[in-house]
């Protein structure tokens, strides 16, 4: 009972649970049953919550025995990442600095889910403050892809989409700075989605770099993160950033097909550094959307080699002036020291691990007198070279659509040394973020070597209801494939 429990989708245990066909507690036990067992070879979590986890489904089947509405994720185990505040529960960024650090209070979109049903069940593991593309920069140890646990899961988030990839939890939640939740969901073979910046409040995300992070879902199937959107989406008067309106909704919708629709094909990001495998799944893929009746067109996006050394620019200077916060004086780790001066060094020396020390000094370097025209002012005005190039494609196309990532899932340990090649890893992920466009990734078949491939569809600010039916067409696709 409990292998089939955990099969399910998050829309159906919300269906079931809200019925009373299934307990929220029932639910919350097979899962936990799963996760215990299933999670010793992947380290998908750093803090699993289960006595947490039991009251809160305990609270959801209580509202529902009393008649009360039960939410849309009514009794839906979540995995939330690591740098989310959770009130009176462990969240450290996978960090040695934050150890044992507990909020005292939630980020916004914790109490969404919480508020809508859902039921978390702990701290997702992650790339230490959001900083790398493998999740082996935790301070904590890596996570394993579940598709193969020699191999990394991607990253940041690569905690929140190997969670979900081994049916730990339906749904989870990551944060996306240049690629964290989509690059991820591509290696493990999972949906993941960026949103439109502003359209989910960043209030209680620990910041990495504030005009790029946006937080977003993962799921197993485009429904469920369609639904997770809904729930999580909507203007917060706590972050300043947020959308007054939201998103259009998007869950009505996924059926609305592609007819008509113009897609574009991203021809610079399906040459020259793209595994030919890739190319040859997304070249599959947007026939697809032609046979539903889209239109497709390549389209040069001139800018988007820019766009890394933008992003490597624009992304460091942020962190080093958020993370000067951790100083060993308010919250988190302190190591003594003589001076106060010392202190702070012997604490950041100590509680920061080496990649997102090379990204401080990187930060500050471009943030220095005499430095900062030469390249945070000219990175900043890349980004708005970018964001004119989009501008200028949608003017007659509705959609772009590429590779989520150069190649499938490499093996732990084969990048880590060498900074550059991992940077790589977020080539066709970063240009949306620069934009403060949605996009998102869906799996799409696999490689040669039976690694999941992922398909990256980008829409301009707030299109992401026309993304999701463009995302259900491609899932519809690669689910009919491997049926047959």
């Amino acid at each position: 009972m409990s292998d089939d429990v955990v099969a399910l989708s998050a829309r159906s245990i919300a269906e079931a649970v809200a019925s009373g066909e299934l307990g929220a507690v029932e639910v919350a036990e097979a899962h936990l049953e799963t996760l215990d067992s299933g999670d010793a070879g992947i380290h998908a979590f750093l803090e699993v919550t289960a006595e947490r986890a039991l009251a809160e489904a305990g609270e959801v089947d209580a509202a529902i025995a009393a008649g009360a509405s039960p939410g849309r994720l009514a009794g839906v185990p979540i995995g939330l990442k690591d740098n989310l505040c959770t009130r009176g529960v462990p969240t450290t960024c996978a960090s040695r600095i934050l150890e044992g650090w507990i909020p005292p209070y939630d980020a916004t979109v914790v109490t969404r889910v919480r508020e809508a049903g859902a039921v978390s069940f702990g701290k997702t593991n992650m790339d230490e403050f959001a900083m790398g593309s493998s999740t082996e920069h935790s301070a904590f140890g890596p996570t394993r892809n579940p598709r193969d646990t020699a191999r990394v899961p991607g990253g940041s988030s690569g905690g929140s989409a190997a969670a979900v990839a081994a049916d730990l939890v339906p749904l989870s939640l990551g944060s996306d700075t240049g690629g964290s939740i989509r690059q991820p969901a591509a290696l493990c073979g999972v949906v993941g989605v960026k949103p439109t910046y502003g359209a989910v409040s960043r209030y209680g995300l620990i910041a990495f770099a504030s005009s790029l992070d946006q937080i977003g879902p993962f799921a197993r199937d485009v429904g469920d993160a369609a639904l997770l959107l809904e729930v999580i989406a909507g203007h917060d008067p706590l972050d300043a950033t947020s959308i007054p309106d939201g998103i259009p909704d998007v869950v009505d919708h996924l059926d609305d097909g592609v007819d008509g629709l113009r897609v574009g094909l991203v021809a610079g990001l399906m040459g020259d550094g793209i595994a030919p495998d890739i190319a040859a799944r997304v070249r599959e893929a947007v026939a697809v959307l032609e046979r539903a009746g889209a239109t497709v067109e390549e389209v040069v996006m001139p800018t988007f080699a820019s766009a890394l050394s933008a992003y490597y620019l624009i992304a460091p200077a942020e962190a080093s002036s958020n993370l000067a916060r951790f100083d060993g004086v308010r919250y988190g780790l302190r190591v003594d020291a003589p001076t106060t001066a010392e202190m702070m060094v012997a604490t950041r020396t100590a509680g920061f691990g080496p990649e997102v020390k090379r990204r401080i000094m990187l930060g500050t370097y471009a943030l220095s007198a005499g430095y900062y025209d030469a390249y945070y002012g000219t990175a900043q005005k890349v980004r708005t070279v970018i964001c004119n190039d989009f501008a200028a494609a949608y003017e007659h196309l509705d959609v772009l659509v590429s590779p989520t990532t150069p190649t499938t899932a490499f093996a732990i340990g084969e990048e880590i040394d060498d900074p550059m090649t991992m940077y790589l890893n977020d080539i066709c992920t970063i240009p949306s973020n620069l934009a403060g466009h949605p996009a998102m990734s869906v799996p799409f078949g696999v490689d040669g070597g039976g690694l999941p491939v992922g398909v990256q569809i980008m829409a301009p600010a707030l299109g992401e209801r026309t993304m999701f039916r463009v995302a259900a067409v491609l899932e519809a696709a690669a689910q009919s494939e491997v049926a047959a």
